[in-house]
């Protein structure tokens, strides 16, 4: 193994002490959380020599570089969607830095590309994506993405001509989007990032063809950063949801007839369940909804004056989930998520059951799309070990044929997976993919690579990963613990590690790590840990509470200063998941974990690179460049503690082909050289 040869830089301490609900609470490094400062710049510049003197010369890079090349440079295909006969798609070819736009003329057509970003002449960084189409099958909406900015450019392109329209929304965030039914105007929420009112929401109709200070102001959401307002499409009418986050969620939805001169009608107010609503062409609501439903149920919403709508039961809830639903002209397709295994089942408009899909076990299935003139359904199906492919599918018959695939070159059948049962800290039995080769999954002590998720109720599903497959290649084991916070056996499952739950999540996740060492399948020594945005917390959590249980970790885009993590972007909004500082229990359980302040001098740290980008406005930056120099300041293994750190890098995964190698290629060079494996 390689040694960095000098200490880190040194990063200057500045002590900010504040007394929160009785408690001093010190920030060595508030000063690190101005991104654009003199000095932060230069800390930032620092610490990237640094991280280069080590990266740059591990050994086998050259080699690994060509895997990762060959893993990362194929073909692929997202973003599907069908109007008529055409399906509208991206598509990155081999070499492209890029995804172009394109659509295909039936479902064995060529592939023709509509935006090839490479033209803009704007450099690599410049991503474009397709957002709806007209149902006329005139206009296309995309969006216009510089490196992983959360915030973007909306434009609108005529699809016989090719002409790019004028009716340009400018760099901002665009919260809802409807055409209206002449697709002679539409109607939007955005919110440009230069905004003199920002927090002003409000719905407009514009015109095409006409100036934007001409859009006619058709519904008024508030003047707060506490609410979002988003717009549900429909033929006859517009949906609009409000959504307030106070102590908790609220939701509002209105109703307004397209063109109308009418104000929107509430049809709903403060209501404290989630509501999805769909609107038909026939006129009737449909909605997805947990009011009386932990799991979720689909019903038919029927107005009434003066109170609160009825919700008549389409597909009633069961003891399964609903993943997600799609409707089509005469079929709604709704996936359920029963022990791990996803079940795609089809209903008419009345709620009776039709047919199943037929799917394999050991999958990870999504609805992705579904065309609404002819029942066309898309499913996107992908595992541990083989790739997404896309698969249409017609609703009438339980006919599939694939629509694309995602040419990996990685032999599936030298791989195989186990699922195993744990038990957590509190008692409680928790499930464990394993995966690797047939070889390694016969016995011995092995090197692991383990992660995980634990919040917002995102099941952990088989999915497909160049990050792992690398890995497990060269004989590591993937373990993949289905812990708390996710959703995997229903609402339950999330609960149990919510807000001031938190910790059972990172309890779970410890209690796999000390599973698989208890068990002979690996060692401390030879244990890895990686996980991003939410997971990065969750690693970092992980690290900061048993750092003797792991040998090196990737933490990328996380949260990691859970005190402060809601005072900047919109983070504010997830107080349902985390909780806030401002309130004296959550403060508690906040301070309890953020690894930020769980970090002590003098304690032997496992190696870890932490990645993140000025770009970044979900987990902003602030928590990887303060975390970095904390835990450089406080660790004496040795090992290197590394900031991988890009002007570009955001939340948004639209690096170019180029920047995700070098990326990939750091990350699994680092992990060699750590666990030590052949390359």
């Amino acid at each position: 193994m390689s040694a960095l040869m000098e200490p880190p830089p040194y990063s200057h301490v500045e002590a900010v002490t504040e007394v929160l609900h009785g408690v001093p609470v010190t920030d060595p490094y508030r000063w690190l959380e101005h991104q654009e400062s003199p000095r932060t710049r230069e800390w930032l510049q620092a610490q990237n020599l640094y991280a280069r003197s080590y990266l740059d010369v591990l050994p086998g890079r050259r080699r690994i570089r060509e895997r990762v090349r060959e893993l990362l440079d194929i073909v692929t295909y997202d973003s599907l969607q069908k109007v008529g006969d055409r399906y509208f798609f991206r598509k990155r070819l081999l070499g492209q830095e890029q995804p172009c736009i394109c659509f295909r003329e039936g479902l064995d057509g060529s592939d023709q590309v509509l935006i090839d970003p490479a033209l803009r002449a704007t450099g690599p960084h410049t991503a474009v994506k397709p957002l709806r189409i007209s149902a006329d099958g005139h206009l296309l909406l995309y969006e216009v993405k510089e490196g992983g900015e959360r915030s973007g450019t909306f434009e609108l392109l005529h699809i016989q001509t090719g002409e790019v329209l004028a009716d340009v929304l400018p760099r901002g965030y665009l919260r809802g989007f409807a055409f209206a039914p002449d697709s002679r105007s539409f109607y939007y929420v955005h919110e440009p990032v230069d905004a003199k009112r920002p927090c002003r929401l409000a719905a407009y109709q514009h015109v095409l063809g006409t100036d934007f200070k001409e859009d006619r102001e058709i519904f008024f959401a508030g003047d707060s950063e506490n609410i979002r307002l988003h717009i549900v499409p429909g033929k006859l009418q517009i949906g609009f949801l409000l959504y307030r986050f106070l102590d908790r969620t609220y939701t509002d939805f209105y109703l307004w007839t397209a063109e109308s001169a009418q104000t929107p009608e509430p049809v709903i107010r403060n209501a404290k369940y989630r509501f999805g609503p769909l609107l038909l062409k026939t006129g009737r609501i449909l909605a997805v909804t947990d009011h009386e439903a932990p799991n979720l149920r689909i019903v038919e919403v029927r107005r009434r004056i003066g109170t609160e709508p009825e919700f008549i039961d389409v597909i009633p809830a069961r003891d399964a989930p609903i993943v997600s639903w799609v409707v089509g002209e005469e079929r709604i397709c709704v996936s359920y998520l029963r022990g791990l295994k996803t079940r795609i089942e089809i209903f008419d408009l009345n709620g009776n059951r039709l047919s199943e899909l037929p799917l394999e076990d050991a999958e990870t299935i999504r609805l992705i799309a579904t065309a609404d003139a002819d029942d066309e359904v898309f499913v996107e199906r992908e595992s541990f070990t083989k790739p997404a492919r896309i698969y249409s599918h017609m609703a009438k018959d339980a006919h599939a044929k694939l629509w694309a695939e995602r040419n990996i070159p990685f032999d599936s059948r030298n791989f195989a997976q186990i699922r195993h049962w744990f038990t957590a800290k509190d008692g409680v039995s928790i499930p464990m993919f394993v995966v690797g080769r047939r070889d390694i999954l016969e016995g011995g002590s092995r090197p692991a690579i383990m992660t995980s998720y634990g919040g917002y109720g995102v099941s952990m599903t088989p999915q497909f990963s160049v990050f792992v497959a690398f890995l497990m290649e060269r004989g590591c084991l993937f373990a993949l613990p289905n812990i708390r916070g996710g959703s995997e056996f229903g609402v339950g499952w999330h609960d149990a590690a919510k807000r001031r739950n938190r910790q059972v999540a990172f309890d779970d996740f410890l209690a796999a790590a000390e599973w698989l060492i208890e068990t002979g399948r690996t060692e401390a020594r030879k244990l890895a840990i990686f996980g991003g945005s939410n997971s990065g917390l969750l690693v970092g959590a992980a690290m900061t509470q048993r750092p003797d249980l792991f040998r090196a970790v990737v933490c990328i885009a996380p949260m990691l200063d859970m005190l402060r993590y809601h005072l900047f972007d919109n983070a504010h909004i997830w107080k349902e998941e985390f909780g806030t500082a401002d309130d004296p229990g959550d403060f508690e359980a906040l301070l309890g974990y953020s690894p930020y302040h769980r970090v002590r001098d003098g304690v032997r740290y496992p190696a870890t690179m932490i990645v993140s980008g000025d770009s970044d406005q979900n987990c902003n930056p602030l928590h990887a460049r303060k975390m970095a120099a904390r835990l450089q300041a406080a660790n004496i293994s040795g090992n290197p503690i590394v900031l991988d750190y890009s002007p570009h890098r955001g939340h948004s995964p639209v690096l170019p082909l180029s920047e995700r190698i070098d990326a990939l290629t750091d990350r699994m060079a680092f992990l060699c050289d750590q666990l030590q494996l052949s390359v």
